[in-house]
């Protein structure tokens, strides 16, 4: 199911976390045309998401992944574990 795969896919991209790239275009009217008077382009880096991990391994489709890239996650979620309990502690 072509679906279900996508959904798979973005639960994953959201469980390892990205890059988001937004584009923002601001036009003026000059001697009666559109141009193009400011363009900003900003990347935001959107964090990995415990709950997707949980539900990427929970789906039992982690069949696909290489031995290094299961120990890349495992050392990754142990990573974030550690960050969260010492947010926590604070």
């Amino acid at each position: 199911m072509k679906a279900r795969d996508d959904v798979l896919d973005a639960v994953y991209k959201r469980a390892c976390g990205y890059a988001a790239r937004e584009i923002v275009e601001e036009f003026a009217v000059v001697d009666g045309n559109l141009e193009l008077v400011k363009r900003r382009v900003t990347v935001k880096d959107v964090p990995p998401d415990m709950t997707a991990a949980k539900m990427v391994f929970d789906s039992g489709d982690v069949s696909s992944l290489t031995d290094e890239q299961l120990e890349a996650e495992r050392v990754r979620l142990l990573r974030e574990l550690e960050n969260k309990s010492a947010f926590d502690d604070n």
